[in-house]
């Protein structure tokens, strides 16, 4: 009786023990925040999309821009490092850092960490060189070489469970996935959604995740045991910002692309059927409402012809302004990528392009990329410049396709170079006049003065008159040249755009600008191109008129005024 009652005793006083010291420890770290003024907010430098220092040096991802929202809401000063992980679990625990802004949540962490609420679900995959036999559970990795992120919640997990697996920490899940890229290893246990993205990013296309996800842990912001205080201010900015909308919007601007393409497919059959019955009453609403619509075209059809063309080429002009776009952005993401992945390998051709000579000079010559490096040495630089040029010249034609299919009111007050909007306008039809003729030939008038005007409106004119003359070739060996001049005597810049194609008869010369006249129809033309262009002209002050002769070419001359005072140089 009497040790079982010291026993208590002895437990009673452990525990004021503890509690005292928790209570100074909250107490340091609380006055340490204050005499700072800012709360330093620690993460992971290379855990994207949720963390990562990026091309400017600076953090950036989702967890960045919760930070900084929650900060904005609370009114509170923070300063964001990002580090090496198992440095940033250091130094919390040190309290040289307050708060850490992605932690994944496990029992023997909660024992050393307070958690807020999560604000995100982070699942787990086990990444394999492709071929590699697929793992359906942790332990089959018994005996296997696996690659963990050092102090990572999974390198807790199998060190805490001991699988048998033979671990190798990383830094940080690139060098993971890089190691294992590079032939190292059986296996890297990783994030999924980091997985998938740094596996993207750094295209590393011998890798892949096998088996299904696993492991999904509760992520969110974290504080040693009791710092209760400063965790409440950010549970509390999270909570705003979930109430607002905000980490919603944050978290679809970096996680939503990436979840959206690992939907189980239980999801997308259930998700599937609703559609399908929504379509089916879509559908069903469609059928009744055209033969509403086919009955009220018939009615009107007379009256309202020209308006619904009219319409029909507006909306097509729209949606390739929406499509355009969206292209754009899909093109030009890509491109910056080889770009700058271009600009490393020649810093890499030039760092070495002195080793390899050296040993070309001792040993002679040897295969490199499965020719003589004698050969190869001249071939690598040219082969680098030419894929500049042509990541380059793809993003000229994207930017003159987007700025071809801007939608928005007509501002005639532009400073036009006509120099520049005829360039453009060849490069968005290069491929049509490549395909018509071998002979095509343009001459720029250095000395042409701008003009006001739009130019997105005046390069759709110079498009149709060109687009047109390659419709009127019947062969490659025909010609057309398009020709720049300016007459200084009269104001007036004149581009022609002479072809060698079928000529118009004399009767039709006079409707080219009607609407829906057209002798392309059997190649779907609508008659269309030339009134409108003629309309724009019209807006511009200018004049749009056509000289020829069957069987022997035709000759469009566009005219446009010069605004009094504007002089050649005009820049």
């Amino acid at each position: 009786m009497v040790v079982l009652l010291r026993r208590r005793v002895m437990g009673c006083l452990i525990g004021l023990v503890l509690s005292l010291a928790g209570v100074m420890d909250a107490a340091a770290s609380s006055q340490a925040v204050g005499q700072r003024g800012v709360i330093i907010v620690g993460g992971d430098h290379n855990y994207p999309p949720y963390e990562f220092i990026n091309e400017e040096g600076q953090p950036d991802g989702y967890n960045t821009d919760l930070t900084r929202a929650i900060a904005e809401v609370m009114g509170i000063d923070v300063e964001i490092r990002l580090g090496n992980w198992a440095e940033i679990r250091q130094l919390l625990e040190a309290g040289e850092i307050d708060v850490v802004q992605g932690m994944a949540y496990s029992p023997e962490r909660a024992e050393l960490y307070d958690f807020a609420p999560p604000h995100a679900i982070v699942h787990q995959s086990i990444f394999a060189r492709k071929g590699q036999a697929s793992i359906t559970d942790l332990q089959e990795l018994r005996g296997k070489e696996v690659i963990v992120q050092e102090r990572g919640v999974m390198h807790d997990l199998m060190l805490q469970n001991d699988i048998g697996a033979q671990l190798f920490p990383a830094e940080a899940h690139a060098d993971a996935l890089r190691m294992l890229a590079s032939g190292k290893h059986d296996y890297a246990l990783v994030a999924n959604l980091p997985g998938l993205y740094l596996g993207r990013e750094l295209e590393l296309s011998n890798i892949e995740p096998v088996g299904r996800t696993f492991g999904a842990r509760r992520y969110g912001y974290s504080v040693v045991k009791g710092n209760e205080e400063l965790l409440a201010q950010f549970s509390e900015g999270l909570a705003i910002l979930k109430n607002t909308g905000r980490q919603q919007a944050i978290y679809d601007r970096w996680l939503g692309p990436l979840e959206k393409s690992g939907v189980a497919w239980k999801k997308i059959g259930q998700g599937a059927a609703v559609v399908s019955a929504v379509l089916l009453l879509v559908l069903g609403g469609i059928v009744i409402w055209n033969r509403m619509l086919t009955r009220e075209v018939a009615r009107r059809a007379q009256e309202l012809q020209l308006q619904q063309q009219k319409l029909i080429q507006a909306d097509k002009m729209t949606s390739l302004g929406v499509l355009v776009s969206g292209v754009a952005h899909e093109i030009n993401n890509p491109c910056s990528l080889v770009l700058m992945n271009l600009s490393m390998l020649k810093e890499v051709l030039r760092d070495s392009e002195e080793a390899y000579e050296a040993f070309f000079q001792q040993h002679g010559d040897f295969v490199l990329g499965h020719l003589p490096y004698s050969r190869m040495r001249k071939e690598i630089p040219r082969m680098l410049e030419d894929i500049s040029s042509g990541a380059q010249r793809i993003r000229r034609i994207v930017d003159d396709l987007r700025d071809f299919a801007r939608q928005g009111p007509v501002d005639l007050s532009e400073s036009v170079d006509l120099n520049d909007v005829v360039a453009a306008a060849i490069r968005l039809v290069d491929s049509t006049i490549r395909n018509s003729t071998d002979h095509f030939r343009v001459r720029y008038d250095e000395s042409a003065p701008r003009f006001r005007g739009s130019a997105q409106k005046i390069e759709q004119v110079v498009i149709n008159l060109i687009v047109n003359a390659c419709q009127a070739l019947d062969s490659r060996d025909k010609a057309i040249s398009v020709t720049i001049q300016y007459e200084a005597a009269k104001g007036l810049l004149r581009l022609e755009v002479r072809d060698e194609g079928r000529g118009i008869e004399p009767e039709n010369l006079s409707r080219l600008s009607d609407p829906f006249f057209t002798t392309n129809r059997e190649q779907g033309g609508m008659g269309l191109g030339l009134s409108v262009s003629l309309s724009i002209v019209q807006e511009h002050g200018g004049t749009l008129d056509y000289d020829s002769e069957p069987g022997k070419g035709t000759r469009a001359v566009l005219s446009l005024p010069i605004n009094p005072g504007t002089l050649p140089n005009e820049q």
